[in-house]
């Protein structure tokens, strides 16, 4: 099945109208290939397609974030960045220092939403989410410059 038609099934399934300015903006945002502002998926189909309204973009990417189609992150840029999320869920490290951002794979936090049920009666919502510090890299930089 192709990406696109992946997208119409999701959009289907969760009660969605399947639009086409609802595909443009997803397929944006699924073919991106990394995080994106809604402010450059306001740019992509705005070139394509001037008479989409902004405020359409955001309703779209908000739903989308709410079905669980989209993440919305701070990635540490002071905008909301989006990507697609699909089957791979991933969370993010992301170093303070150099920007850089490196992919965490879901298992790592398995067992934190376990222990926080089990232990505290919380059901927490990891869906995705950027965790900073600083990589290895720029510590070693650091010790040596100190």
């Amino acid at each position: 099945m192709s990406c696109e038609n992946e997208t119409a099934v999701a959009l289907r399934d969760a009660g969605q109208k399947v639009t086409p300015q609802r595909m443009a903006i997803l397929s944006a945002v699924r073919h991106a290939g990394e995080h994106v502002t809604a402010t450059r998926v306001i740019e992509q189909i705005q070139a394509a397609q001037p008479y989409v309204d902004p405020s359409t973009i955001y309703r779209t990417l908000s739903s989308a974030r709410e079905l669980g189609l989209v993440s919305e992150t701070d990635m540490g840029t002071r905008d909301a960045e989006f990507e697609w999320i699909g089957k791979d869920r991933h969370h993010h490290l992301i170093c303070k220092s150099c920007g850089t951002a490196m992919s965490l794979d879901n298992r790592y936090l398995d067992g934190l939403a376990t222990q926080l049920i089990e232990e505290l009666d919380f059901e927490a919502d990891l869906g995705h989410f950027a965790i900073f510090g600083t990589c290895a890299k720029c510590r070693t930089q650091n010790r040596e410059e100190n």
